[in-house]
Formats: structure tokens, sequence, C-alpha cells
């Protein structure tokens, strides 16, 4: 290691300024502190655009950061394109985000030159944070009114995707939209869903925080087959919203279609829906029931086994639903 008392006689006469990234990427306190006061220049980016403060922020250096702050100019950074915050967050050293926070807009956005070599062209101090899964850094920004909605690619997708129930909490406590919608693979209803098919903690999270069910039951079709006429064996998908009764419906999904369903329906309201739970089931259904399933459902197809049943008639009418029959009457076919 150079000795400082040499390292001050070889900076003397030399360009100060183009020494002070190395070091500070080394985060050196004693190193960076005699260069400023050999005048070094902190306001010098290098050809990536970064300055000093980008590069100890993102490595966490808290004591070489409170040497750069005072004496970085605020429209150099504008002109980098990028926060320190960026920095940090990208990092993940979120124990500098506290003293970052003071002096720097937690909204501020990337560049748009910046923004193009992200392929998610993400803007926002916390997309780096909740990207890296790193919950204390995505709470501080938030707690410092960060917004939750600024990003192409939605923070709560984000999280969504990670399965970190802590930050979607987080997220969505803070205003983070719940009926977004994503650019790619489009649905007739919000996007979210398609993270809690198969996780019922995910699912009433966000019907908890105001999820859009109403969309999920919008259906076009109504009772009329979901196969257009002019259907050829693939999807047009691209071209179209997906409803939900088309996803729901397919083959890998129908374990879970049931519950997914029931979940909605508890944030639903629905007149015919709400008669039914508020009228439960007679016991004389719940017998009809159990009888049938004690005949299965061949015997119950054969009107040869049926017609040998030693049953009264208004009975076997019974079990076969016939009251539901266009061709029954209810007088032959209820019971009292």
């Amino acid at each position: 290691a150079v000795q400082l008392p040499l390292f001050s006689c070889c900076v003397l006469g030399q360009d100060t300024s183009s020494s002070l990234p190395p070091a500070s990427a080394s985060g050196n306190v004693d190193v960076i502190k005699l260069l400023l006061e050999f005048g070094a220049d902190a306001n010098i980016a290098k050809h990536t655009g970064h300055l000093p403060i980008h590069r100890v922020a993102h490595r966490g250096y808290l004591q070489a950061l409170q040497l750069l702050i005072p004496v970085t100019s605020m429209s150099e950074v504008n002109d980098s394109g990028m926060s320190p915050l960026h920095s940090a967050a990208a990092g993940g050293t979120h124990h500098l985000l506290d003293c970052l926070v003071q002096g720097y807009d937690a909204n501020y956005m990337l560049h748009p030159w910046v923004r193009r070599s992200y392929d998610d062209e993400r803007k926002s101090a916390l997309f780096f944070a909740v990207s890296n899964n790193d919950l204390p850094s995505a709470k501080l920004l938030l707690e410092s009114g960060a917004m939750a909605n600024q990003d192409p690619i939605k923070c709560l997708q984000v999280a969504l995707r990670l399965g970190n129930y802590e930050l979607m909490d987080l997220l969505l406590r803070f205003g983070a939209n719940v009926n977004y919608y994503c650019r790619v693979n489009t649905t007739h209803f919000p996007s979210a869903l398609q993270y809690a098919l198969k996780d019922e903690v995910v699912l009433r999270m966000l019907c908890n925080y105001g999820y859009d069910v109403e969309r999920c039951f919008d259906c076009p079709y109504g009772n009329r087959s979901h196969v257009p006429d002019d259907y050829e064996g693939w999807s047009n998908t691209v071209i179209k919203d997906t409803m939900f009764c088309e996803v729901i419906t397919v083959s890998w999904l129908k374990p879970f279609s049931g519950l997914v369903v029931r979940v909605l329906l508890d944030y639903r309201q629905w007149a015919e829906i709400c008669q039914i739970q508020d009228n439960p089931r007679l016991l004389q259904h719940l017998c009809r029931l159990r009888i049938r399933q004690s005949m299965g459902r061949r015997r119950l197809r054969s009107p040869v086994f049926m017609s040998f049943l030693p049953l009264p008639k208004r009975l076997k009418d019974y079990v076969l639903f016939r009251e539901y029959s266009q061709y029954g009457t209810e007088q032959h076919c209820g019971l009292t």
C-alpha cells in the first residue's frame, strides 16, 4: 500500500482529478480526502457517464460518500443521466440510501440514453431495488416518496415474478397498481392474476387491494361456444385480448380453476350467486346427491336399471332432476 506522505508528494503537479475515479472505486477515505484537498474535481465523469459519487454509492462506501456529496454538483449529476440513488439501489447498498434520500429525489428517472442499455427500459431507483429482491432498499425508497408505477414494466410485476410476499405487500401498501396491464401476452383482465393462479395467498392479496374481478367475468361469448366458427387450430391471441374463461380452461390449469373461481366469487357480487349463498341447500337435496353418488353415473344413465329400481316414480324423477326437465312439471316431479 502507498503511504500517504509519499502519495501526497506524487500527486503534486499531477492531474488529481484523473486519480479520483480509481480512488473512489477503492473507497479509500484518506486518499479521496487528500485528492480533494489537492484540488481534484469530483464532477468529472468517466466515458460511461459515471461520477465518483456513483462509484462509491454502488460499492457501499459510506464515509467516501459523505466526502463526495458536498463537492458533487447537482447539475453534473443531472447531466450524467442517473442519480446516486440508482447506483446504491443497483448495488444493494441500502445503508447508503438513508443518507442519499436526504439530498436526492427518490423519483429521479434515468435519462433515455441510459435506459437504452436495459432491455426492460427501467427508469426508477425503486425498480433496481425490486429487481434485486432487496426489501430494505425498496422500503426505504417508498417511505421517501418513491412512486411504484413509473416504470414500463411495473415493479409489482417483478415482485410477483420473484414470488416475494413481503415485497408484493409493501408495493401494494404504497400504491402499486394492482390492475396494471402487461404490454406482452395481453389479457382482457388485469395481468397480475397470471401470477396468482396457483397461489391462493397472492390471489387474495391482489383481491384485497382492489383487483378488478369484474373484468375476469366479462365474457363476449355468453352461453355460446367459446370456439370460434373459423377456428383453424391456432390461437389468435396476438391480435386480441385473451379472456379469463380461455385462460382458466387451459388443460394444465384445470386442477386450480375451481379454487381460483371460488376465491374470485368472494370478491364479486352476483344476485344469483348471493341468493344461493343466502339459501343453503335443503337436506332433501343433499340426500338426492348422496343417492346419486351411491348409484354411480352408469346406472343413472341406464333407463333399464332405473325401470327396475324399487322406488316410487316420483322419487326416481327427483333423483334424475326431472323437475328441471323441459318435459317435466313441478306437480309430477316435486316432493312434499
